[in-house]
């Protein structure tokens, strides 16, 4: 489940996110994204993993397309979670998208509202 937050920046997309994405959960992110962009910005993410399981097989298809259709898109990204694979999940992002990405443990959630924010 995505539950949109309001960090207060015109350019972030902040969610927690748990249990396990769906394609209707990155569908929802879709429009977010593009309302950011059409202003002139890069769309930077906030994201506060909460026992998140991962995805779907169809939230997984949704996202990468989302994400292959806007790789130039994106600005900084910030995981908060509590989870090794969560922090690999992280780097491994960090690899294949062209931003600037951080994990942080859930105990440094506000350093990461603040680097986010940055």
């Amino acid at each position: 489940m995505v539950q949109i937050i309001n960090l207060e920046q015109e350019h972030l997309i902040a969610a927690k996110i748990s249990g396990k994405l769906t394609e209707k959960d990155m569908e929802k992110m879709h429009p977010l994204i593009h309302n950011i962009i059409e202003k002139g910005h890069k769309v930077d993410f906030y994201f506060e993993m909460e026992d998140f399981k991962g995805y779907t097989l169809k939230g997984f298809w949704e996202d990468l397309k989302i994400d292959s259709a806007h790789l130039g898109d994106y600005g900084k990204m910030a995981f908060v979670g509590n989870k090794k694979w969560q922090e690999w999940a992280a780097k491994a992002t960090d690899f294949f998208i062209k931003s600037e990405v951080k994990f942080f443990d859930i105990s440094e959630k506000q350093q990461a509202q603040n680097w986010i924010k940055s």
